[in-house]
């Protein structure tokens, strides 16, 4: 049997996730990010959201979803959860009793298992997948790049801003809540470093005044498969995605993409 979580053709399966809160000043809503260690292959020492590959595991779990999904896409929403609780502590897309105690009891357990399954079940939890909306999928396909991710990108909402978070200190060094417009502010100041997918979701993003505004957009825009690609403008290079995919910038010149 194939590893369904290793490269192929379609590139390696991943899921990553836009969380929000409040932001506690009645500001635009906040986001969470996350650095990445600087010894990971992909996007090492760059902002990102939380998120990671799939495993088989996940695909194993996404079975159950089969009469309202198909397994392949229930799979990176699993994805999501188990991710976002091992690298932030955060329990999203879960129903059950949930506090502050509980989720840090359920990431060490995760940690030791490796697989969602056996933590929903000794914690008495079940998977609320309809907490997550699909926002949109990257996959920069490159011949000459042997890791390339095929990424589905969802949104989550907490509400309220009394939430612990602690990074894992492995896969990431430091998270962080910013709004979408101070991550790309951030960016332009150098304080931190995004690639080219992630700058073109923070300028996105910045275009909501809450989570609602959001969601609304990415209900009334189908997903589909975003694929970076070259051309040219004024006699220089650059980077650029579709114009109707809800982006509100949709290129930068080749030189100014930060290399993941």
């Amino acid at each position: 049997m194939n590893d369904r979580s290793e490269p192929g053709p379609d590139g390696i399966p991943a899921a990553t996730v836009v969380i929000f809160r409040n932001a506690p000043d009645d500001g635009p809503p906040e986001i969470l990010m996350t650095i990445r260690s600087r010894n990971m292959v992909f996007a090492g020492g760059m902002a990102v959201f939380p998120g990671g590959r799939v495993d088989p595991a996940d695909f194993d779990l996404g079975q159950q979803f089969a009469h309202v999904m198909e397994t392949d896409e229930a799979a990176h929403q699993i994805a999501v959860v188990r991710e976002t609780l091992e690298e932030t502590g955060l329990a999203i897309g879960i129903a059950g009793e949930v506090d502050a105690a509980i989720a840090r009891a359920a990431r060490a357990r995760l940690l030791e298992t490796g697989t969602l399954a056996p933590v929903l079940e000794e914690f008495g939890w079940t998977l609320d997948l309809a907490q997550l909306t699909p926002f949109a999928r990257w996959f920069p396909k490159n011949e000459r790049i042997p890791r390339v991710y095929d990424t589905r990108f969802y949104l989550a909402d907490l509400g309220t801003g009394a939430v612990e978070i602690e990074a894992d200190l492995s896969e990431n060094t430091h998270l962080f809540w910013v709004s979408a417009k101070g991550a790309l502010e951030a960016a332009e100041r150098d304080e931190i470093k995004v690639i080219f997918p992630t700058r073109r979701n923070l300028e996105r993003l910045a275009q909501f005044g809450s989570y609602a505004e959001a969601k609304a957009q990415a209900d009334a825009i189908p997903v589909r498969t975003i694929t970076p690609f070259m051309g040219e403008k004024d006699g220089e290079a650059w980077l650029n995605i579709g114009e109707d995919l809800g982006y509100p910038v949709t290129g930068e010149p080749l030189e100014n993409v930060a290399r993941g």
